[in-house]
This record gives structure tokens, sequence and C-alpha cells, in this order.
């Protein structure tokens, strides 16, 4: 389990404030790998301006490099050309790093193939999104954080390795509640030795502070920032994104082929690329006719799949341990109904579209799930709420969801 060091220690250095605990002031004593990640945005290079500093009022001993994952087509060009420009600034290495399995368009792309998949097989009740979302970033996890990682485990084995990261308590309610270091249990290798923590050095900065910085470095900034006016950089379209930077994003031309590969996305699973948002009308005059028309349709496939899907009794819709129960003849005719109004809505083919077929396959689920638990099934299954899966199994069917 992640532990997590609350304690507050100002250091001053020329222009900010650098945060450390005791556990990163010990770990530096003792010459430990600092890594910073930068992304090409303005946290990340004030974050590496500020540490750099600090590090050598201190006399650290240790290795230090900076370090990015390439997320690939959904980054601004001029990300990764301004990554390599802070490195020679500093002078540390610039160690870049990438998904072997593919970018993150690719990972929404495989998701929302695999999610059709499990629900054509009745592997989920309702038809599930390709996108990440504010509470299930694996865009981050899985692309950054755990590639990160691994990188740098095997680059410096039997190391104690802070990896810093230029987040800030103003960017969000979430980060807010950030601590300024923590265990990171990726970094973690006890064969080899090696431990790690994520480490935030200006958590406690505000936007004005890093653009006063940066123009004290005098660090030209990415042209995001500078040419059209986005108020952050990540991926050129992220979910989190507000209008402002959407639009801003689309005014480059670079972008304008990934912002066509999502929109097609967003037409053919029939889920907006936001919640309350299609990527579609953002720009519509980068599309043809045709794309748009198929916008246009996309909305009102989706208004289908949702009413059809309204229409799931609550009891047999997804919650921990799903499913809980057997549906009744009468509910399984009406999940047949809502199957085929989904499938015919989204233009996919699906399995167990009969009633006995629908009952026997729930049947399926729940024994697979109590041989999984080591539970045994209670004698009544068409009565809703009568098992309750074991946590285990939970976690199971959740880390599915998150890796479909």
């Amino acid at each position: 389990m992640a532990h997590t060091f609350p304690l507050f220690e100002s250091i001053w250095i020329p222009s900010r404030e650098v945060a450390v605990t005791p556990e990163v002031t010990a770990a530096l004593t003792n010459g430990a790998v600092v890594a910073i990640g930068v992304s090409g945005g303005k946290d990340s290079a004030a974050t590496a301006f500020a540490t750099t500093d600090y590090l050598d009022e201190i006399g650290h001993g240790g290795a230090r490099v900076l370090i990015h994952s390439d997320l690939g087509r959904v980054e601004w060009c001029q990300s990764l050309p301004v990554c390599e420009r802070l490195s020679r600034e500093l002078g540390l290495e610039l160690i870049v790093v990438r998904r072997e399995r593919g970018d993150l368009l690719d990972r929404w792309r495989i998701r929302w193939e695999n999610n059709v998949r499990r629900y054509a097989q009745l592997e989920c009740v309702k038809l599930i999104m390709p996108w990440s979302t504010a509470s299930m970033r694996f865009c981050t996890s899985e692309l950054k954080t755990a590639v990160i990682s691994r990188a740098l485990v095997q680059r410096f084995p039997n190391r104690t390795i802070l990896s810093a990261a230029g987040i800030r308590r103003q960017e969000s309610p979430k980060r807010a509640r950030s601590p300024i270091a923590r265990e990171q249990p990726r970094l973690r290798n006890l064969t080899q030795g090696t431990r790690g923590f994520d480490w935030h050095p200006i958590l406690e900065w505000t936007t004005q502070q890093v653009f006063e910085y940066l123009e004290q470095k005098q660090f030209p900034l990415h042209e995001a920032y500078q040419v059209y006016g986005s108020t952050r950089v990540s991926c050129c379209f992220c979910i989190l994104s507000s209008l402002h930077d959407l639009i801003a994003a689309a005014q480059c031309k670079t972008n304008h082929e990934v912002y066509k590969a999502l929109v097609r996305l967003e037409a053919i699973s029939t889920f907006p690329f936001q919640p309350a948002r299609w990527l579609g009308d953002v720009a519509p005059h980068l599309l043809s006719d045709e794309e748009r028309s198929q916008v246009v349709q996309a909305k009102e496939r989706s208004e289908r799949r949702q009413t059809a899907e309204s229409r799931i009794p609550e009891h047999l819709l997804y919650t921990e341990g799903w499913p809980r129960c057997v549906p009744t003849q009468g509910e399984a005719c009406l999940l047949c109904d809502i199957r085929r109004t989904v499938a015919c809505a989204v233009g996919i083919e699906v399995e167990y579209t009969d009633p006995e077929q629908v009952i026997r396959r729930y049947e399926e689920l729940r024994a697979e799930a109590a041989r999984s638990s080591g539970h045994s099934l209670p004698r009544v299954a068409r009565t809703p709420g009568l098992l309750d899966l074991s946590n285990q199994n939970r976690i199971r069917r959740q880390r599915e969801d998150s890796h479909a």
C-alpha cells in the first residue's frame, strides 16, 4: 500500500520554493536518483528548472534525468522538441519512453473493440465507452506512470528513485488533495532492491508563479500557449480539456488528422469524447460533409442506445459482484429486446437475444464467479440479490473493464 508523507518543509531557492518532506530530504542526502517527468508544458518545465536549482544548492550527488512519455498521435507536435530543448538547457539526459502496444489512440480503439466483444458475449449489461474518464484515467496510469516507472526501474536497479512531476494543488480539487511525496509501488523491485517515490516539488505554486518563473528563466513556452492560447499542454485533445482548449488545439494544423480520427471513433461508438460534449461539434469545419452527417447520425443513435438501456431494471445493472442474480423470464425477454435495439443503433452483432439463452448465460456467469471465489451458488438463483461475489472476483471484473 502506498504511504503518504504529509509533512511539509519549504526550501527557498531563487524565485520560488520547492516542496520536500523529511523522506525526500533523506533520499536526496543518500544520493537518490531524481527523474523529472516532462511533457512540454509549463508545469513540467518549471519543475525541471526549480528542482535542478534546488539539487545544485543542496549538493545532490545522485543521477538526474528528464523523462518523457510520448503518447503518440495525440501529442502536440512541438511537445517532444520542447522537452529536447529543456534537456539541452539543463544539461540533463532526456529519456523518451512509449507504450509498446501502441499509442493512446490505439488504446482507445482497441478498448472499444474489446468492449463490443464483451457486450456481444453478454459479459456486461451495458455497452461501455472507448474513452478514459476523469475517474478512470488509464491514459495516465498505463501510458505514463506504468511506462515511466518500468523504464526507471530497469535503468536504475538497486537505487532509490524520486520521480518528480509538475502537478499543482491549484489545478483541480483532486490535485489539491495530493501529497508532496508518496511511495510509488511501480518503482519497487524487491529482487533488485529498488524503491521509489512520487515527488511533487511545485505542488504549492500558482499558475501565475509558474509563468513568472519561466519568464525569469527566459525559457520560451510551447506553441500551444504562445500561438494558440491554450491554458495547458497534455494531449492535444484531452478528455479533461475545457472547450477553450479543445478549440485552441483544433486551430493547429498538425492536430487535424487526430481530430478526425477521434471524431470517427465517436461516430462509430455513439459515445461522445467527453460526457457532455461531442468532439465533432468543436471544429465541424474540419470535417467533410459525410463526416458531419455521421456525427449527426451518431447523436441520434446514441439517444436510441441510451433510451433502450434506461429500461434495464435497477437490480440487473452493474454493481459490485455483477451479476448478483439471474433474470426472470420476463426480465430476460426485456433484456433481449434492449440488446437487439442497442445492436441495431450502434451497428454491431450480438449473441444472446433469446430469453432462455440470456438466462443460461447469467447462470454461467454466476457459476464462473462462484468457482473463482471458491463459494457455492445458492439453490435459488433467480431472485435478485442473493449472492454477493467475493472481493477478489469484484477486483478481477473491474480490472477487466479497465483494460478492455
